[in-house]
């Protein structure tokens, strides 16, 4: 059975003549313990189908079936109740409370379910340090690099040992080696047996997947298998977009680069161009000097 399983789903927003799909019909399968990179251009539907994943967000036509039970259209209270103890959500703004130290904002799903203080403050502990921040624990976001304030949303995220980690662009505002942090924090997660569900624009982060799939006006257009440590075939046709050269192609590409250099070896003429301004002076001074010599 299926851990993740969308059929025919449709997310349609709007009325009339001004409604948009956002999804279109898509068919998606994951199994437990996939790590599944989804990229695609700005308004292809990924976020769309996060919230449809992550029962942020309900289809319009189509069916959801979570761990073998429907959940397309379930209450708002069950909906939440889901997403509290089997979803673990990871945001590109982080989505830190600022007023809360980095114990208390970790803490803060477990204090929604009930747990006393003690026990909350200790599991939320034990991430801190699963994530590397145990010298960080009593620190305020504002105090915080990006790469340690998007840990410490792992933490938070990883704090109810949910079955899927939802990340989405988790990397977007972190530079390249908080970037890299990061990804091999979420890789170490994967490895322990979380199901990890990641939207990147990054061709490179498709090395942390197993699986990537590309999506275009609210589709999936392919769908490719991928090993650990390398980027899928179709990400890095699409992505990077590099032609294929030939010699012929080289041969050109000396013959002009050495056509621009021979034409900046001519050194430009310093003689000034005489206007009919220029050249009125010139006759002037002239007639003045042999007036003057007269």
């Amino acid at each position: 059975m299926s851990l993740i399983e969308l059929k025919d789903v449709s997310k349609l927003y709007g009325f009339g003549d001004a409604t948009s799909v956002a999804l279109d019909e898509v068919n998606l399968t994951i199994e437990s313990g996939e790590c599944v990179a989804v990229m695609g251009p700005s308004g292809s539907g990924k976020s769309t189908l996060m919230n449809m994943i992550g029962l942020l967000d309900h289809p319009t036509h189509g069916d959801y079936v979570l761990n073998g039970k429907r959940v397309s259209h379930i209450s708002v209270t069950r909906r939440a109740k889901i997403r509290r103890d089997k979803i673990g959500f990871i945001f590109q703004s982080f989505n830190l409370l600022g007023r809360l130290t980095a114990l208390e904002n970790v803490a803060l799903p477990l204090l929604y379910k009930g747990f006393p203080t003690s026990k909350r403050n200790h599991i939320a502990r034990t991430m801190l340090e699963r994530v590397g921040l145990h010298d960080r624990t009593y620190y305020y976001p504002r105090q915080l690099s990006g790469g340690q304030t998007q840990c410490v949303a792992i933490a938070r995220a990883l704090v109810n040992s949910p079955e899927i980690i939802i990340a989405d662009e988790p990397t977007g505002n972190l530079d390249t080696e908080s970037s890299r942090l990061v990804m091999e924090l979420l890789g170490e997660i994967h490895k322990s047996g979380n199901t990890i569900i990641f939207v990147t624009h990054n061709p490179e982060l498709t090395r942390y997947a197993t699986r990537v799939v590309y999506m275009q006006d609210g589709a999936i257009k392919y769908d490719e298998q991928t090993k650990l440590g390398e980027v899928g075939t179709y990400a890095r046709k699409v992505m990077y977009a590099v032609p294929d050269t030939t010699e012929e192609d080289d041969l050109a590409g000396v013959s002009v680069l050495m056509k621009v250099r021979k034409d900046d070896t001519v050194k430009p003429s310093t003689k000034r161009k005489r206007t009919p301004a220029r050249r009125k002076a010139r006759l002037t001074r002239s007639e003045d000097g042999r007036k003057a010599q007269s």
